[in-house]
């Protein structure tokens, strides 16, 4: 039977990734930290998503090696923020980043919003960085078509994955398949909403109904959708819940349900202004 441990997706370079991984937005506690991954190593995640803005991969780097497994029986994703976007700062930073997480290597380095200023010279690094040896392999977070298709007029080679704020009540539909026909692997950040989905009704029907969570509801229907996702959490009961969707399936009409959600909401911050002002700007969250 499929599990978390086993289950991958391989990307349109060849590397295979965990399809279920594990988010450490906010988590910044040494302790706290150092306890979630053990706890999610041993629920099965693989896949550990961190970003130079988390301000946090020092702390995971520690926390995997901690682990004492062998470094590919982990798969690692880090973000160059806007503040080290450009062709040498991306370089430098990353190098910083792979000091910090005590690597050699990162499976995954994104762009972690697209920015107008250094667009191109940026992608130009990350090209270059997995030529280095880096990084596995190249992608990119936020980016929706217009930013895709700008970059493919100079890129040599394309993202083979776009991390996108995806969730019940941001579907995310046409931007999915837009991937898809690229060979670009969707993969959903924020996947429970950062649980401001956790009260629709509909959703606690379903869950009622196959006796799991809200949270394992969702992650169903990511997962039935075919995307990479990377639910966070410091609890270990929710670590091993998350991780626990595996026994059961969604049938059409009860993905139909989930479909019918979105509002296209965003929690976030919507990348087409983040492009435009080069970097992130307030915004409040709001339900």
């Amino acid at each position: 039977m499929t599990d978390i441990r086993t289950n991958y997706l391989t990307l349109a370079d060849g590397h295979q990734i965990p399809q279920e991984g594990f988010g450490v937005y906010k988590l910044t506690d040494p302790d706290e930290f150092r306890k979630a991954i053990h706890n999610a190593y041993e629920s099965g995640y693989r896949l550990f998503d961190t970003a130079q803005m988390y301000g946090n991969e020092a702390e995971l780097g520690s926390a995997l090696k901690e682990l004492s497994v062998p470094r590919d029986d982990y798969f690692v994703t880090t973000k160059v923020s806007e503040a080290n976007q450009g062709y040498q700062t991306a370089i430098d930073s990353v190098k910083q980043s792979l000091q910090r997480l005590q690597l050699d290597y990162v499976d995954l380095l994104l762009v972690h919003w697209p920015i107008h200023t250094h667009f191109f010279e940026t992608w130009r690094a990350f090209q270059d960085m997995k030529k280095q040896g880096l990084t596995k392999s190249i992608g990119v977070s936020n980016f929706g078509m217009a930013h895709l298709q700008l970059l493919a007029s100079q890129a040599n080679e394309m993202p083979v994955l776009n991390q996108l704020e995806c969730h019940p009540r941001l579907s995310e539909k046409p931007m999915i398949k837009y991937n898809q026909e690229h060979n670009i692997l969707t993969q959903a950040w924020a996947p429970l909403g950062r649980t401001t989905v956790f009260d629709i009704p509909e959703l606690k029907e379903l869950a009622a109904k196959h006796h799991k969570s809200v949270a394992q509801i969702i992650l169903r229907w990511h997962f039935q959708n075919g995307l990479s996702f990377i639910p966070k959490s410091s609890h270990p009961e929710r670590i091993k819940e998350n991780a626990d969707i595996y026994d059961f399936s969604l049938n059409a009409d009860e993905m139909a349900v989930i479909e019918g959600l979105n509002h296209n909401k965003r929690i976030s911050q919507e990348p087409e202004m983040v492009y435009e002002f080069g970097k992130q700007y307030p915004h409040h969250f709001k339900n």
